[in-house]
């Protein structure tokens, strides 16, 4: 697996990386047989040289970092972890706020050591921009941390480019974690300048739009009553209904190329700079499988036109989140 360099502090991940939220939380089917599935899928991941791992504290109420200690028990040489804090929850899983003032910082990182049963976190950052903490606060918190040892490298996620600003110039940011893929790209009008300029890279979630375009996605009754995705504009009604004709398009692409178009979605991510990882969720060896393949495909720069015709920037119908978390977003 091609290695790709994030920001300018030395962080080195695989050219993608393994998403292990939905082994724990937010979509359906969780259950004992596909969490040992699912740390199959994290070992397999390790095996080909997919490293990075990335999770939050908070997915799964702690349950996904306590099911990646179990997967790299014994391999955390191995691992880079990608760890977020700071998302609220409250007993029923409900997001509540954000919180990264210093001290919540410290206790967050306190509590994923202990449930990963590691040393140190390699990538540690806020899952969202705290509007009562002062930016230069939060990273100041995790720059101690990187000083006592306990973290290596300090990031955003979802924050302004201005944020970034002054985040990297209160203590150097190496990547920024943020939705990128053929169907969000907020970023290139900023942030992404801004993130350049200052050599920090980016961690792109979201490239297959949580599975809308790998193609097999018919209409909203394919998801579970649990599944977060049912809330989600662009799944739902005509929104849903025009995104699946654009996935059509994308699928007669991918089959002229010979490949899937979950394939197709992540190598255009991956084509749009080195300094860009995308961060696949796979659940299952095979989906890791498929995913990983997408570092074989060359996209020519006709390939890359025609992606664009079909589906241009802006096409999408829905936004990515309910409205009450769009409102997190670009803090």
């Amino acid at each position: 697996m091609e290695t790709r360099k994030l920001g300018s502090q030395g962080l080195a991940v695989p050219a993608i990386g393994l998403g292990c939220m939905g082994m724990s939380d937010f979509y359906s089917g969780n259950d004992p047989s596909s969490e040992r599935e699912s740390i199959a899928t994290i070992q397999e991941a390790l095996d080909r040289g997919v490293t990075l791992l990335d999770t939050g504290d908070f997915y799964g109420m702690g349950h996904n970092e306590l099911l990646i200690r179990e997967a790299i028990r014994g391999r955390r040489d191995q691992a880079v972890l990608s760890v977020k804090f700071g998302a609220l929850r409250n007993h029923d899983g409900a997001f509540i706020g954000y919180d990264a003032r210093p001290e919540f910082v410290k206790t967050s990182l306190a509590y994923s050591l202990r449930r990963l049963n590691v040393d140190y976190i390699d990538f540690y950052f806020p899952a969202r921009v705290d509007p009562k903490t002062p930016i230069e606060d939060t990273v100041g918190a995790i720059g101690d941390l990187i000083r006592e040892g306990k973290v290596r490298y300090a990031g955003l996620s979802e924050a302004s480019g201005a944020t970034v600003r002054k985040a990297h110039a209160a203590h150097p940011i190496s990547a920024l974690e943020t939705e990128y893929s053929l169907w969000t790209r907020d970023i290139e009008d900023e942030t992404l300048p801004i993130l350049r300029e200052l050599g920090i890279g980016v961690l792109a979630y979201g490239a297959l739009s949580r599975g809308l375009l790998t193609g097999n996605i018919a209409d909203s009754n394919q998801l579970g009553p649990r599944d977060f995705r049912s809330h989600i504009p662009r799944f739902q009604g005509n929104n849903l209904a025009a995104n699946l004709k654009l996935v059509d398009r994308l699928k007669q692409i991918a089959a002229e190329k010979n490949i899937t178009p979950s394939q197709l979605a992540i190598a255009w991510v991956l084509a749009q700079g080195l300094d860009i990882v995308p961060v696949v969720g796979a659940k299952r060896r095979k989906h890791l499988q498929e995913n990983l393949a997408s570092a074989d495909v060359q996209l020519s720069r006709d390939d890359l036109r025609r992606i664009e015709d079909a589906i241009p920037r802006g096409a999408v119908s829905g936004d990515r989140y309910p409205a009450a978390a769009m409102a997190a977003l670009n803090q």
